[in-house]
């Protein structure tokens, strides 16, 4: 696989199931016997850190934190996260009550310079750190292995498409069951990165059916709105002829269906870490200086591609934060090959190895 930058190929080989370790790093990575780079005592930083965000990383967060506390705890490090969404964790680094934000989308145009002030001498760093498939999810009695073209899924999403027996839908399920039941959207009701890059899939690979663009919060019409993440799969648990979008881990975590989704390729692909891992072969870097946004091919043509997917992003200055060594310390553990790894345990896929390098060397020169 690839990932470009500014249009120029930096070869990367992803594969969901890369055995990647860690509790930090020096600030030069030093190889590890695999290839990456591991944690040492002395990157332990005493101090706590505050901050909140995208609630479809909490359960990576909660599972790093568990492993840097383990790790660092007896030194005095402690972090607190609160998965509160991408939009509010950006609002609190801007206002200064968060150490760093977790987000689902890089910052945008308009966040830059507000996150850019709160940084004296330097700039706020879009640092991805987590791959996190957006499953579509469903609960239909009897219906397993739905299949839904990127257009169809947009058709569902905007209500042009009421009906679970809808024509198109049974021309994409010729074997399934399908009632003649009232299909309820759901979304979120915050602000959201998983909204974000949700409807960014849509508008790109179904740009003749989806006509409300892309935004964190919700724009198309109708639905029924809930909040969080965690809330989104609970009221697709609980409610028939439901269908919703979720970071795979929450799917996972209450065992719901999961629709195939056809990509540019012409295949439904199933919803998994190594799928997903795949529509990154074709990925940009389009940031500069340290900051390492990303733009995602949704129509690839890589066989077997999961098409729907995200990254999340921890927003950290450069320079000039109070908590610079903290936030350094923690994000030197969740960009080492342990930190990475230990995403496989709850639902996530980790770091393309290139990337994850990229990451830790942005990460050294925190300051």
């Amino acid at each position: 696989m690839k990932l470009q930058r500014s249009g120029l190929v930096a070869g990367i080989a992803l594969t969901a199931t890369i055995a990647l370790t860690a509790c930090g790093s020096d600030n030069e990575p030093t190889p590890a016997a695999n290839g990456g780079s591991s944690a040492a005592a002395g990157d332990c930083v005493s101090g706590s850190l505050t901050a909140q965000g995208s609630s479809a990383q909490k359960n990576a967060m909660d599972e790093w934190i568990k492993g840097y506390q383990a790790k660092c705890g007896s030194a005095g490090a402690k972090v607190d996260y609160q998965g509160t969404a991408s939009g509010a964790g950006i609002q609190a680094f801007i206002d200064g009550t968060a150490d760093f934000a977790g987000s689902d989308s890089a910052l945008k145009e308009e966040e830059q310079p507000k996150a850019d002030a709160k940084c004296v001498g330097g700039k706020a760093l879009n640092l991805p750190m987590v791959i996190g498939p957006i499953g579509v999810v469903y609960n239909v009695q009897g219906v397993d292995g739905l299949q839904l073209s990127p257009s169809t899924l947009a058709k569902i999403f905007s209500l042009k498409i009421t009906k679970w027996d809808d024509p198109a839908i049974k021309a994409e399920n010729p074997s399934a069951t399908l009632p003649s039941a009232n299909i309820e959207t759901v979304h979120r009701a915050d602000e959201s990165g998983t909204s974000d890059n949700f409807t960014k899939y849509l508008s790109k690979a179904a740009e003749a059916d989806w006509t409300y663009g892309n935004a964190k919060a919700w724009k198309a019409p109708g639905g029924t709105a809930v909040s969080k993440s965690d809330g989104i799969a609970t009221k697709v648990k609980n409610t028939a002829n439901t269908i919703s979008y979720v970071e795979m881990s929450f799917a996972e975590n209450l065992s719901l269906q999961t629709a195939k989704i056809k990509n540019g390729a012409g295949e439904y692909a199933e919803l998994n870490g190594t799928n997903a891992g795949k529509t990154f072969e074709n990925a940009t870097i389009k940031g500069k200086d340290g900051d390492l946004a990303l733009s995602i091919d949704y129509n690839t043509k890589t066989p077997g591609a999961y098409p729907i997917v995200l990254v999340t992003y921890e927003i950290a200055c450069s320079k000039g934060s109070a908590k610079a060594k903290e936030v350094q310390a923690f994000l030197k553990y969740t960009s080492s090959t342990d930190g990475q790894k230990a995403l496989e345990k709850v639902g996530y896929a980790p770091l393309p190895e290139t990337l994850r390098t990229q990451v830790e060397k942005s990460v050294a020169s925190i300051a």
